[in-house]
């Protein structure tokens, strides 16, 4: 994202940008400089210069700082917990903010565990329904969530090859829980 070349295009005075991101005109100076702006002045250099907030998401590998190594870790920290309920989320959450990786790819990921957990969770209650019912073995719902475990860890190992290669989720969803 260039700064400069959008702020003349908008005409407006490094002073004028600042008034109305509510950010110093110091820091528009080493961003039009070449320093990469992070987080809040990211998103209110994007709204000051009248983008489409949905041009965050297009433009926020420019914008952001994005660790991909760290995220790749937030995605597969959830293989080595899957199989505890809720630590498959707690565990990549906490990376999450102590590695300083919030943004729409890390909050993907989340979302994604967290629905998977509260869809496993139903599916193995259904299952421990089904084997009173229907008189099945007590092994079936152990063997329903050896399934849904081996179906997190493959959704696990998809996005993570899919973060190697496109620098993006194979498997997302497209709306965010968190």
């Amino acid at each position: 994202m260039n700064v400069k070349a959008l702020r003349e295009q908008k005409h407006l005075t490094q002073e004028e940008l600042s008034q109305e991101s509510g950010i110093s005109i110091r820091t528009i100076q080493r961003i039009e400089a070449g320093q990469k702006p992070k987080g809040h002045t990211a998103k209110a250099l994007v709204k000051a210069l009248g983008l489409d907030l949905n041009a965050i998401d297009n433009t926020e590998q420019a914008i952001e700082n994005r660790n991909y190594s760290l995220i790749k870790i937030i995605n597969l920290s959830s293989a080595f917990v899957t199989f505890i309920p809720l630590l498959n989320v707690i565990v990549p959450l906490a990376i999450m903010y102590y590695g300083k990786q919030i943004n729409s790819l890390t909050k993907q990921i989340l979302s994604l565990q967290i629905l998977w957990t509260i869809i496993s969770i139903l599916i193995f209650f259904l299952a421990a329904f089904l084997k009173n019912s229907f008189s099945l073995s007590h092994r079936f719902p152990l063997w329903v969530l050896s399934v849904l475990i081996l179906i997190n860890i493959i959704l696990i190992f998809v996005n993570s090859s899919s973060i190697d290669k496109n620098k993006k989720l194979s498997i997302k969803l497209n709306f965010d829980l968190i």
